[in-house]
C-alpha cells in the first residue's frame, strides 16, 4: 500500500515509525481526524499522515500535545507567543548544556582533589545554584 492510497491504522503507524495506539490517542485528544470507512475503520490518507508527521516534529521540539492542540486552534499572535516561549526554553537548555560541556571538559584536566578547591568548579556550582534559584522563583 503506498502513501498515495489511504492506509489502515497499522500501515500508517508503521509508515510513521510509531505504534497504532499513539494514532488512536492523538485522535482521542483531537489532534488527528482520519476518515472512517463504511465499516468504521480509520483511513489514513497523505494529508492525515503529513499532519501526524507535523505532530511528531512538534513533540521532538518539546511541545506537549496540549500545546500542539493550542497551536492548531489559536490566533496567530497566540501561536507566535507559544513558539517564542518554546524557543526561549530551548535557548536556556542549550546554554545549560554548553556550560555543562565546558565543565566536563574542565574536569578532564582539573587537578584539584576537592571541587571547592578549584575556582572553575566552584564557579560552575554557583552558576547551577543561581539557575535553580531562578527557576524556583519563576525568573529567567
Amino acid at each position: 500500500m503506498t502513501t498515495a492510497q489511504a492506509m489502515k491504522i497499522g500501515d500508517a503507524a508503521a509508515a510513521l515509525g510509531i505504534e497504532a495506539h499513539v494514532l488512536r490517542h492523538w485522535e482521542s485528544v483531537g489532534l488527528l481526524a482520519p476518515q472512517r470507512g463504511p465499516s468504521g475503520h480509520r483511513s489514513y490518507d497523505a494529508q492525515v499522515l503529513n499532519h501526524a508527521r507535523l505532530i511528531q516534529i512538534l513533540q521532538r521540539a518539546g511541545l506537549s500535545l496540549d500545546q500542539i492542540r493550542q497551536l492548531g486552534h489559536s490566533a496567530r499572535e497566540e501561536r507566535l507567543a507559544l513558539v517564542a516561549a518554546r524557543r526561549a526554553e530551548a535557548r536556556d537548555r542549550i546554554a545549560l548544556l554548553q556550560a555543562t560541556d565546558q565543565f566536563l571538559e574542565h574536569l578532564t584536566a582539573c587537578s584539584h582533589p576537592i571541587v571547592a578547591q578549584c575556582p572553575e568548579c566552584s564557579g560552575f556550582a554557583k552558576q547551577g545554584h543561581a539557575r535553580r534559584t531562578d527557576e524556583f522563583s519563576g525568573r529567567r
